[in-house]
């Protein structure tokens, strides 16, 4: 599976373990059967920020993102309108733990991605890169900005 992205691997276990720091603002790091991966993220907390979202965007670096708060967990919806690139969206609980991936969104489609009830983040990323880093159901997520004492894997 990893034969086909070299690079993309290899920028993974480098680049984002050379760099990787305690917790920040701006950055979010998930994990899930001995793969770790740190994303590079802008925030969505407010109402606007989470209407626009990365709408109209061309590209995105990768490992790169966008967190969405919800002030509490909350059923959730999102869809691709006027969004140009493929994502992949992670919907977690209070405590960072993955409900729901959904992988490859189809850009611009108005198709509701329901993300399911009890979602309180939800991490954007680039299309594919749940599957090729093997995240799914169950992984796990630390973050500055989540509950430190009941997150699933606190910050240090």
């Amino acid at each position: 599976m990893f034969a086909r992205f070299p690079a993309v691997v290899f920028a993974l276990f480098t680049v984002s373990g050379a760099v990787a720091a305690p917790c920040g603002e701006n950055t979010i790091e998930l994990r899930q059967n001995g793969v770790k991966a740190q994303f590079n993220i802008e925030l969505a907390k407010t109402p606007a920020e989470q209407a626009k979202g990365l709408m109209f965007r061309e590209s995105m670096p990768q490992f790169s993102g966008m967190l969405f708060i919800n002030e509490r967990e909350r059923r959730v919806s999102f869809w691709m309108k006027n969004t140009l690139i493929p994502l992949d969206m992670f919907f977690m609980d209070s405590r960072g733990v993955v409900q729901r991936v959904h992988g490859n969104a189809i850009p611009q489609d108005t198709t509701p991605i329901p993300g399911g009830d009890n979602i309180q983040y939800i991490l954007e990323v680039n299309g594919g890169l749940a599957a090729l880093l093997g995240f799914s159901e169950g992984a796990e997520a630390r973050y500055i900005g989540f509950d430190q004492e009941n997150a699933v894997w606190p910050c240090e």
